[in-house]
């Protein structure tokens, strides 16, 4: 401790070399420094995975993108250009009188109009477009053609679960079922997913084939709903706060990153599940913890990965008293169970072994989740490698739990620091896993400084400052 922080208790200490560094990149020239790394260094993972990949559904989406993130790249060059210049006094021109306190002003307003926070929202739009929405669409209407190689397998198991959904009340096969499908079946059999998932597999049940009943087109549509709906709610607070930059940047870095974008375009079914859970987030630091309930539920009839998220939120909930944390709990629990009721009545069994015993490599073929991260490595090359990778996640699991019970978070942006340690642990430590995962954690993290812009106090918080007793 410093005497100057001795000397005044309620100085903040100062952030250490990461945050300083991070703060600097996303301050720096209004932000274009950081969107200048982003999208250069995406421009080139996305041309190496062009020339690089054997997926075919990959190599479509980077050959792509990779304009998308090239002109993105330039048209942040040019906003420097502009920046630089508009900050800078005009130079006299022979003996013409200049008048500085009028004319930097003026360019400085001209080039805020382009290089400004509006204009930095506009290129991520836009960027957005170029490099998640026009691939998929792509990819949609070639496979719709006959291309059978422009869809991930995720795809097909989802819109194959749509379809028994409708005809038998659940979306999974029996391990009965699936050792009966020739061999080359039996992978695409598996739904290891909520049975809420299969919901984006009904358009093409119901209409058949063609490029708008792909579930990625429903897949993202879900997710710029939700994710749209979390940008809205936050701006005005942002903006209020003068947090309307670190807006962007978490726009920026929970869409357009290649991680959302390649997922997206090839197959997607994780992307509504994240972009439900930061809207739930948003909801929490808003004070609309009914919403807040209902879009986490939402998220948890999807995919088991929103249910550590559910199970924070629910531990912040009740730091703002019971009656919140029912709010809260009416949609976060309500949902996934309804979602569950019907798979549940018709088989049971069926459903478990989908859910919970294929993820875990105790299917009847193998999970393709085989990304080389930690706990895939332990293992498959440690003697009872398993065993050691399923300790190593359930200490985590215990480890967080005890956070959680002394110290539950009371800000919303508190509660995503822990939902991305936690899901960072998971996706590291699961004998199971992929590199896609990490999206939920780079998102989470994202999305931090812009929760603590726009959290609202809690209602004790405001009683202390009111009368002077809060710090």
């Amino acid at each position: 401790m410093t005497a100057a922080t001795a000397a005044d208790p309620g100085q903040q200490p100062r952030p250490g070399a990461i945050r300083r560094n991070w703060q600097w990149i996303n301050r720096h020239a209004g932000g274009l420094t950081g969107d200048l790394a982003l999208y250069l260094i995406s421009a080139a993972f996305t041309g190496v995975i062009a020339v690089t990949t054997s997926l075919a559904s990959h190599r479509a989406w980077a050959t792509v993108a990779v304009i998308g993130y090239t002109i993105a790249t330039a048209t942040v060059l040019v906003q420097l250009a502009i920046h630089r210049y508009a900050g800078t006094p005009p130079p006299e021109r022979g003996n013409a009188p200049t008048d500085p306190a009028r004319s930097a002003p003026s360019r400085g307003q001209a080039g805020a109009a382009w290089t400004g926070v509006a204009a930095r929202s506009w290129l991520t739009g836009l960027t957005w477009v170029a490099v998640a929405a026009v691939p998929l669409v792509l990819q949609a209407v070639q496979r719709a053609g006959g291309r059978a190689d422009r869809a991930q397998e995720e795809v097909l198991v989802v819109e194959d679960g749509g379809a028994r959904l409708l005809a038998g009340g659940s979306p999974y096969l029996s391990q009965q079922q699936i050792v009966t499908l020739p061999a080359e079946d039996q992978l695409l059999g598996y739904l290891p997913y909520q049975p809420g998932m299969a919901l984006f597999g009904v358009p093409r049940a119901l209409a058949g084939v063609s490029w708008w009943t792909d579930a990625r087109v429903w897949f993202a549509v879900a997710t710029v709903a939700a994710l749209g709906a979390a940008i809205v709610l936050s701006y005005r607070r942002a903006t209020t706060g003068g947090g309307e930059g670190t807006l962007v940047r978490a726009a920026q870095l929970s869409s357009v990153l290649p991680i959302y974008a390649l997922t997206l375009s090839t197959g997607g079914g994780d992307l509504p599940v994240l972009a439900l859970a930061l809207l739930a987030l948003v909801l929490c630091a808003t004070g609309r913890y009914g919403a807040a309930g209902a879009a986490i539920g939402a998220a948890a009839a999807l995919k088991l990965f929103a249910w550590p998220i559910l199970v924070v939120l629910l531990c912040h909930a009740a730091t703002r008293g019971r009656h919140t944390l029912g709010r809260l709990a009416i949609g976060g629990i309500g949902l996934p169970l309804l979602a569950l009721l019907p798979a549940v009545l018709v088989d049971g069994v069926a459903l478990v072994h989908n859910v919970l015993a294929f993820p875990l490599g105790n299917g009847v073929v193998g999970t393709p989740a085989q990304s080389p991260l930690p706990g895939q490595l332990v293992a498959d090359w440690l003697p009872g490698g398993r065993f050691i990778a399923g300790a190593l996640l359930l200490t985590a699991g215990l480890v967080i739990a005890a956070r959680l019970l002394r110290r539950p978070p009371r800000t919303a942006a508190a509660a995503a620091l822990i939902c991305w340690v936690g899901l960072l642990a998971a996706t590291m430590l699961l004998p199971s896993t992929r590199f896609g995962y990490l999206l939920y954690p780079i998102a989470l993290l994202s999305w931090v400084p812009t929760l603590r812009a726009v959290q609202r106090p809690a209602p004790a918080d405001l009683t202390r400052s009111r009368t002077g007793t809060g710090r």
